[in-house]
């Protein structure tokens, strides 16, 4: 594998947490010694902070699970590439994981069009066959045939999301929805799981308007906020990443569109809030109101949960830093959504290398299609099967109150009755 040259804002970054004692050996660990991962994520751009934050809540698992041994001896690493939220470097990235002896599988990944483009090259591109395990996505292509043998999904998938939101919405009397989506095959499978939901029901999408992947907080949404507005829906669902989705928000307030607006978890929630209540301190103006964002994920803000207070303990705690090639201004969060899925992914990740480990000759996958009422501390144990890649099901819906998103209770839902 290429070391430090990968092209701009493409260098492989080795994050390994080595105890002091390895420090003084004079020969480097070899493979055998460690379990690799080899993570592709946007860690630069408009959507960067959704990689970094993923990472840094996988590494609040890994770091401390390496200095008390690891594995059965062996520490577990992850390898990052950027990929910009984009598909061509994802495509180069995974060839050079897929080419690396030392790469055991591929984790963490960032995003449907990053995801469904690399797809078929886990069927064994020039030889190399590697598993994916737990992306950032809650898209349908890897959850279906010919590509679900070679994927493991921790998250619930956007078709439950959405049928979530509109099952809410629906019985609120709020059956006239219109979708604002990205233009890719994350917002395009965002939108086929609204009209899916709304069909179920009876009902069909009021209006849709797109805008292009790689937009910036900076950008103008007045366009699709007006295709929206003359249809007169009574709810946007949204499906996009943060920076786009938050000016939409942002200009569909300042022209008068005023009904709820709900976001699927990819939006990382967190840095979308910031930008709002940025943009509210500028303006004079409440962005955050009537906000829905659904999460895959418990609140990091429900200390009843073992998993919740681990993760807050070792986020204090260790304060995992962000990969080198991030934005050198970033600034990291205490705790979020998208890191503590990056921290469950890892915990679940650990305990399938654990059953591998005692038994190779089984492979990752039939290690991972072993796991069965896995009790990882949120009140919904993981189960996996060879018919059954996708650990979760479940999914939870916040809004904004105090400055944070936090669950919603049945009392605030009301409040959107129609």
């Amino acid at each position: 594998m290429k070391d430090g040259n990968c092209g701009p804002g493409r260098r492989i970054i080795l994050i390994i947490f080595v105890l002091t004692c390895a420090l003084s050996c004079a020969s480097p660990a070899r493979a055998t010694d460690r379990y690799v991962l080899g993570m592709s994520a946007a860690f630069t751009g408009p959507s960067g902070g959704l990689g970094i934050e993923l990472y840094r809540g996988s590494m609040a698992y890994f770091i401390p699970l390496n200095a008390d041994g690891g594995i059965g001896g062996r520490t577990v690493e992850i390898v990052t590439m950027d990929d910009g939220y984009q598909p061509d470097p994802v495509v180069e990235n995974t060839i050079e994981f897929l080419n690396a002896e030392d790469i055991r599988c591929l984790f963490n990944y960032v995003g449907t069009p990053t995801v469904t483009r690399i797809l078929p090259l886990l069927n064994g591109y020039k030889g190399g066959r590697k598993l994916l395990f737990f992306p950032f996505t809650g898209a349908e292509p890897q959850r279906q045939p010919p590509y679900k043998p070679f994927v493991f999904n921790l998250r619930a998938s956007y078709l439950q999301e959405l049928a979530g939101l509109v099952e809410r919405f629906v019985s609120l009397n709020r059956s006239r929805m219109a979708v604002f989506y990205q233009a890719d095959a994350y917002g395009r499978g965002g939108w086929e799981g609204a009209r899916r939901a709304l069909e179920a029901k009876g009902s069909k999408l009021a209006c849709e308007a797109t805008y292009r992947r790689g937009a910036r907080f900076e950008d103008s949404m007045a366009r699709q906020v007006e295709i929206l507005k003359q249809a007169e829906p009574d709810v946007i669902l949204s499906v996009g990443s943060y920076a786009a989705c938050a000016a939409f928000i942002r200009d569909a307030r300042d022209l008068g569109l005023d009904v709820p607006i709900a976001n699927v978890s990819f939006v990382g929630s967190e840095h979308l809030l910031a930008l709002l209540e940025g943009a509210g301190r500028e303006q004079g103006r409440d962005y955050t109101r009537d906000l829905i964002n659904t999460q895959v994920v418990p609140s990091y803000e429900d200390l009843s949960l073992p998993a919740v207070r681990e993760y807050r303990e070792r986020m204090d705690s260790i304060r995992p830093a962000p990969p080198d090639m991030a934005d050198p201004g970033y600034r990291p969060l205490p705790y979020s959504f998208t890191g503590f899925e990056g921290y469950l992914n890892a915990k679940v990740m650990a305990h399938i290398l654990e059953i591998y480990g005692k038994n190779p000759g089984m492979g990752l996958g039939r290690a991972a299609e072993s796991v069965k009422d896995l009790d990882i501390g949120i009140d919904a144990p993981v189960n996996l099967n060879p018919s059954r890649h996708q650990g979760l099901d479940r999914v939870y819906f916040t809004t904004v109150r105090g400055g944070k998103f936090v669950p919603i209770d049945e009392e605030h839902w009301r409040s959107w009755q129609k």
